[in-house]
């Protein structure tokens, strides 16, 4: 087995494919899609997204300091690449897609109402990168469609069917393969 040297570069894929939403007012209200996201704390709860400055999102979440990280869906996957191709600055991408903005509980940015979960996000920190810059952020607050629950409460993948990005394309999840922890649980004697 031989291995290939590549010059640098992102290969920590598949990476969620979501929609970020933004804006304090209607007028502004803007969906941009990222793969570039990710946890970065559990306690407190934060997470980061990586926006180009040249985006029309960019200026304003840099401006209001929160967002909502919506993940998406198989079903989502056209509004899902759509709203990464087109500019906030031409399109209204809510009318365009046929996508429901809600108010959020805590921040001013709408969250995505056919979206699963929608993560509201308040920005601690920029820090610039390179053609990206990375907005780091505390989770304040999450909201789960009960769709999307399964028997004891908990969210079900399964149900979901979310939508992943890797190398310029989407792709499902498919099968469960374990839960953490499963290589390393006794296993039970059988008598």
């Amino acid at each position: 087995m031989g291995k290939i040297n590549w010059k640098p570069g992102n290969m920590v894929y598949p990476l969620p494919a979501v929609m970020v939403s933004c804006g304090e007012i209607p007028e502004e209200h803007n969906i941009i899609t990222i793969a570039w996201t990710g946890t970065i704390c559990s306690d407190p709860p934060m997470c980061s997204i990586s926006i180009r400055p040249s985006r029309h999102s960019y200026e304003i979440i840099k401006r209001t300091g929160e967002f909502v990280i919506n993940l998406t869906t198989e079903e989502l996957a056209k509004a899902t690449d759509w709203c990464g191709c087109r500019s906030g600055r031409k399109y209204n991408k809510w009318k365009e897609m046929n996508l429901t903005p809600l108010s959020a509980k805590v921040v001013k940015a709408p969250i995505i109402a056919e979206s699963p979960v929608n993560i509201e996000c308040k920005v601690k920190e920029v820090l610039e990168l390179g053609v990206h810059h990375m907005f780091i952020a505390e989770v304040v607050n999450i909201s789960v469609d009960d769709a999307y629950l399964d028997e004891t409460g908990a969210f079900s993948f399964a149900k979901a069917n979310p939508l992943v990005y890797s190398h310029g394309h989407y792709f499902g999840l498919g099968e469960k393969i374990g839960k953490f922890g499963w290589s390393v649980e006794k296993k039970k004697r059988k008598y």
